[in-house]
């Protein structure tokens, strides 16, 4: 059945946008591919929310395996035009995160969304962090430079939050070593922040293409130690994502359509018996998420489609059954409202 897009001119221009975005990003993926790799462009794969007549959405998944590990550029739109009594008239989304196979070239996370409420208001959720397995100074410098440049006066507010936000407490240290995050931003003027939008997503996927295609050229021999220390980092990012990634659980919670799409950050494979060696850090019932998370996880420490699926399935069981613990989710200055936002 064929989506359904939002009726409202809102909705209709973030959408147009957020694709604009997966297109440019998509598009300079597949160059990399063709000059780099095995010239094996991305696969658009479409799912259907209430088989399309709330919208849906859009991901394109790498088949490169030599440059990716995994990678995943998702577009989607949840709307309520046709059920009058929720709250929420839209939600339009970008969310991508890239593994590069290579652990000396660094993995990116972006989030760029408009949430549309049925009263008229509206806002935005702006993300980006640089997630390396091994440090280079260089590029964190580059990414900084770029979220500076590009958000101007909201740098300083929207480092804060990012470094906030990332920072894992059970273990005191950050997902990642550059972070950008604003929350419920918006303006008296809404052209300009869309306009905003735009051009930081484009500055962010543009910064990000020129580390890699350097990082792909330039450090082409890498370790068995830099192999280990690229699947602990990956074991690190599993475990923010699935027990603190407060957009992941809302996803999770709000329906059960795009749970492949959801889980598409997390990398191929991780080391169980670090994760194991997290679980006496946790907080209760966070330990018990854990341990359900590690025991639906092979030993070899596959992340696969299946068990996506049911990491997808154990993290909504667990705030279902404890709706208290998503106070330890992450969050930045401002909690959102995005599960009630669908629900009411």
């Amino acid at each position: 059945m064929k989506m359904i897009m939002a009726k409202a001119q809102e909705a209709i221009d973030a959408y147009l946008l957020v694709r604009s975005l997966q297109k440019r990003f998509v598009d300079k993926l597949d160059e990399l591919s063709a000059k780099l790799g095995k010239n094996k462009k991305f696969k658009e794969v479409i799912w259907l929310r209430e088989n399309g007549t709330c919208g849906g959405g859009s991901r394109f998944e790498a088949r490169d395996e030599v440059l990716f590990n995994t990678a995943s550029v998702n577009v989607s739109q949840v709307h309520y035009d046709e059920i009058p009594n929720k709250n929420l008239q839209s939600a339009t989304a970008i969310s991508t995160i890239i593994h590069p196979k290579n652990p000396n070239v660094p993995s990116i996370h972006i989030h760029i969304s408009l949430t549309a409420l049925r009263d008229g208001n509206s806002y935005w959720r702006v993300m980006a962090d640089l997630n390396p397995s091994i440090k280079n100074d260089e590029d964190k410098k580059i990414f900084d430079d770029c979220l500076e440049e590009i958000s101007k006066e909201n740098y300083e507010e929207g480092k804060k939050q990012g470094e906030k936000y990332f920072f894992i407490p059970s273990l005191n240290r950050h997902r990642g070593v550059s972070h950008f995050y604003l929350e419920n931003y918006k303006t008296k003027d809404k052209q300009r922040d869309s306009s905003f939008a735009l051009e930081f997503g484009k500055a962010v996927i543009d910064t990000y293409i020129d580390i890699i295609a350097n990082a792909f050229k330039t450090r082409q021999t890498f370790s068995v130690q830099d192999i280990k220390k690229q699947l602990d980092y990956h074991t690190l990012y599993l475990f923010q994502v699935l027990t603190l990634d407060r957009g992941t659980t809302s996803g999770l919670l709000i329906h059960n359509q795009n749970d492949i799409g959801i889980m598409g950050s997390l990398p191929k494979f991780i080391n169980k018996k670090l994760l194991e060696s997290w679980i006496i850090k946790m907080q209760t019932p966070q330990d018990e998420l854990l341990k359900n998370i590690i025991n639906n996880i092979d030993n070899n420490g596959v992340i696969n489609t299946q068990t996506k699926e049911k990491l997808a399935q154990i993290v909504r069981n667990h705030y279902k059954c404890y709706p208290d613990a998503l106070k330890y989710q992450a969050s930045g200055t401002v909690i959102p409202n995005t599960v009630n936002n669908h629900i009411k």
